[in-house]
């Protein structure tokens, strides 16, 4: 009986996967449900700014930029509000993107590359540690970084060294629906364990491009904004979090609006 009924499931999988779908285990509830604890933000006396337009491409930092030398801003395109607000503040910001020949405004602060920050250096590619290098001694950094899904392999590659120097790092992280799939699970919960050694979040917000998947008392919004702020920065506040932040800006008016649902908080 076991062998028909794993012959069946096999059949059932042949078909599925020839029409681009695949069956396969879920990641445990439990597991899930532990990391997203470990992700809730927490309250910071540093007020909150938000730094670029309303909207898509405007995120909020602690208000806690003296100092820092340089901002990382992976993934340019076509919306540069975020880096222009730092580089108005005299920061100068540090940009790659291969899928633009140039950033769509210039300012004497941006200085462009066009690559692709990757897990390799080539002609079309760069590491996030090789170009962290190219700022000077060992200042504080900002990373501002919305890379379509290559963060995950991108800041597994990165050394804590590298990861270290951020005060602040904005990274939006895609696909978290495949939370719900044991492999993509792994991944996954390896690079947010990896920044929560260095950093707390202090912000979450998420994208409604994108809406959430929802599975039991769980619900994961496939799009998410997290801030995070480097530990030895942190002077942790008392009384809850507001969710959304009165700084919030849907991401797409044409869209649904999408809060962060409570399990995250």
């Amino acid at each position: 009986m076991n062998q028909i009924l794993a012959a069946a499931k096999w059949k059932l999988r042949e078909a599925l996967v020839s029409r681009n779908l695949f069956l396969g285990p879920s990641t445990r509830m439990r597991d899930v449900s532990r990391l997203i604890a470990s992700l809730r933000p927490v309250a910071v006396e540093t007020e909150l700014r938000r730094f670029g337009p309303r909207g898509d491409g405007g995120y909020l930092m602690p208000d806690d930029l003296d100092g820092v030398t340089g901002c990382i801003s992976p993934g340019v395109s076509t919306e540069v509000g975020f880096d222009l607000d730092i580089a108005r503040l005299g920061i100068d910001v540090y940009m790659a993107d291969g899928s633009v020949a140039a950033p769509p405004v210039s300012h004497e602060r941006f200085h462009f590359i066009r690559k692709y920050l990757e897990t390799f250096n080539s002609e079309d590619s760069i590491t996030l540690d090789d170009y962290c290098a190219t700022v000077a001694g060992d200042a504080d950094l900002i990373l501002q970084m919305d890379i379509e899904g290559a963060e995950y392999r991108v800041l597994t590659a990165a050394s804590e060294r590298a990861l270290a120097r951020f005060r602040i790092m904005v990274i939006e992280f895609h696909d978290l629906e495949y939370l719900f799939s044991p492999i993509s699970f792994r991944e996954i919960n390896a690079v947010f364990g990896k920044l929560l050694r260095t950093h707390e979040v202090v912000h979450i917000h998420p994208n409604n491009a994108q809406t959430a998947m929802t599975t039991g008392p769980l619900s994961i919004p496939r799009l998410l904004e997290f801030t995070f702020y480097r530990k030895d920065r942190v002077r942790r506040a008392a009384g809850p979090l507001a969710f959304p932040h009165p700084l919030d800006s849907e991401n797409y008016v044409e869209f649904s609006p999408l809060t962060l649902p409570e399990c995250w908080h």
